[in-house]
């Protein structure tokens, strides 16, 4: 015969309450703060920012809820948190909102080095002038190849060549800056075992030690 006090350890005790189970959007339930100078219209489907250095939208799900607890700060909800995808764009309209914020007061810029001997940059006009949709300038550069390398700058993105081996680029919008910078990435990506490539701001890369036999 098993104890009492014995048997109310093997036990397991279990309650006949419903938990609450309540998810939270740890990005998406962070207020945005609005400056003075940005104003915000809001629409079923879209949220227009437009800011000192222009106007851009950001799309919006029926489920999303927007509110202004305070003067000049943001905050976003969502009808039911409990749904996967709604908590998913919960963090990524809250994010996306304040890209458009911070892009239209201040901006952003990425800084790009080439590291390798021999590599060199420079900004020059673009003979096909903008009919491709281009600026009218265009980045030649030596990585190496047989050739030089000649990447049109997009009429959005400000490109500028402080040194040889640096490029900085602006743009009002992060997504397409990112996609510009894994553009000329993309011609010579740092490789592992000399450390030369085109590096994107503070990118870092283990150095592999060759295999001699």
């Amino acid at each position: 015969m098993i104890p009492r006090a014995a048997l109310s350890k093997t036990l397991r005790h279990f309650s006949s309450s419903a938990r609450a189970c309540v998810h939270i959007s740890h990005i998406g339930k962070t207020p945005i703060p609005i400056p003075p100078n940005v104003t915000i219209t809001q629409s079923q489907t879209s949220l227009e920012v437009k800011g000192p250095l222009g106007s851009t939208s950001v799309p919006l799900e029926s489920y999303m809820k927007l509110a202004y607890p305070q003067e000049n700060v943001l905050t976003i909800a969502v009808e039911d948190a409990e749904v996967k995808k709604q908590r998913s764009m919960w963090g990524l309209t809250r994010t996306l909102i304040n890209n458009a914020v911070v892009g239209m007061t201040e901006g952003f810029t990425v800084p790009i080095y080439l590291v390798g001997v021999g590599y060199r940059a420079a900004l020059e006009d673009d003979p096909r002038g903008t009919t491709n949709g281009g600026n009218g300038q265009r980045l030649n550069m030596k990585l190496g190849h047989s050739h030089n390398v000649y990447v049109p700058i997009p009429a959005h993105i400000k490109a500028d060549v402080p040194s040889p081996t640096k490029i900085t680029l602006f743009c009002t919008d992060k997504h397409l800056l990112g996609l510009f910078a894994a553009r000329i990435r993309k011609w010579r990506p740092p490789e592992p075992y000399k450390g030369k490539g085109v590096f994107i701001g503070n990118e870092q890369i283990r150095i592999k030690s060759v295999k001699k036999k």
